[in-house]
């Protein structure tokens, strides 16, 4: 996970062994209404005290239903694959010294440890919005992580209830989880970064260093010519007076105004007083999920047509990266709020004015 250097390094710390985080897409750092227990936006896997792994020990070849049942209420944990009307296998599985388990799902049983809710894009993503039937399963995944380097994680459809069974219609592949690896849980995605990824990734206090560099440059609007400040993190879904807003068809980044609406054109597009673009207006928001950035390079460009700011390459990379919509259909979205994303190239490079004096 670290260089031999590293490792010597953070030794004496004696920290906890990280495997990786998770993190859903969709969402700026935090769930709307905050994070709460085991529900929460962002959730990191450690070492755990004890080994609580399992693996196969034992096979049988069920013939009827009673018998499957029979094995699966011995109280030791057990998948059961179902192969055709008459023919159900059922693996059981013994405790596994050399593993860690972390189950995900939508159900909030103790089994459950990161308990994930349907992601809604853009801006119906707030408290009052109501999912009305999940698509996401109960117990949706599990991952397995070796508690020896390199620490490797494999992740496993499906995840066991509290009677410890699993049952499936066909069985699962096993597969090992990558740094950026994209998880389709039906109705969320989650992101994978392994230790290694994040221990090179920006983190939230580059991202604010990186905002009070912009704030400290005073950009302006050319028009106003008033000086204009990205909010802090706690204040990132409130637009306030300064909010930088930017014209996404060429990129100009002004202040507000409420001048500029073309008659043939929708209600939220606006002409350019710089350069006559006509286009969406759109305050901009910093991107503040550190897990979303690739690099740790300024925050240049802006996702279209949300307006969330992130570097370069990161708005470049996830720009050409097919996310799961639904349960159908691919397309690129914004990691920071899963809008769909539109215009040319998906994101657009900002063009700030700098202070007169």
């Amino acid at each position: 996970m670290f260089s031999p250097s590293q490792e010597e390094h953070c030794a004496p710390n004696k920290e906890p062994v990280k495997y990786g985080e998770l993190v859903v897409l969709g969402y700026n750092g935090s769930l709307p209404n905050g994070d709460r227990g085991r529900r929460k936006s962002r959730f990191a896997l450690y070492k755990r005290p004890k080994a609580n792994g399992v693996k196969p020990s034992t096979v049988h070849v069920i013939s009827t239903p009673q018998a499957s049942k029979a094995i699966s209420c011995k109280g030791q944990h057990s998948i059961s694959y179902t192969l055709s009307r008459n023919q159900t296998v059922v693996v059981e599985y013994t405790h596994d010294k050399d593993t860690d388990m972390f189950q995900v799902g939508r159900s909030t049983e103790s089994p459950i440890d990161f308990v994930v809710t349907d992601t809604i894009s853009g801006t119906q993503n707030n408290d009052e919005t109501q999912i009305t039937q999940s698509t996401i399963s109960r117990f949706a995944c599990r991952i397995v992580c070796d508690r020896s380097p390199p620490y490797t994680a494999r992740i496993f459809a499906a995840g066991f209830d509290s009677s410890k069974n699993i049952f499936l219609g066909v069985e699962n592949e096993t597969n090992v989880l990558q740094d950026g690896s994209l998880i389709d849980l039906c109705g969320a995605t989650l992101l994978w970064r392994t230790a290694d990824g994040l221990f090179h990734a920006p983190t939230q206090k580059h991202i604010e260093a990186l905002r009070q560099e912009i704030n400290a440059a005073r950009p302006q609007c050319p028009v106003g010519l008033n000086t204009l400040a990205f909010p802090s993190i706690n204040r990132k879904d409130v637009v306030e007076e300064k909010q930088p807003w930017a014209y996404l068809s060429c990129g100009h980044v002004h202040g507000y105004h409420n001048w500029g609406h073309r008659s043939d054109t929708e209600a939220n597009e606006r002409e350019c007083p710089m350069c006559r673009t006509v286009g969406p207006y759109v305050p901009l928001w910093l991107g503040c999920e550190a897990g979303f950035y690739v690099d740790a390079g300024p925050p240049t460009h802006a996702f279209t047509p949300c307006g969330h700011v992130c570097s370069e390459k990161s708005a470049k990379y996830w720009s050409q990266i097919p996310l799961p919509h639904g349960t159908h259909a691919f397309h690129a979205a914004c990691p920071f709020c899963a809008t769909q994303l539109s215009g040319e190239h998906n994101c657009i490079k900002l063009i700030f004015q700098g202070p007169i004096d």
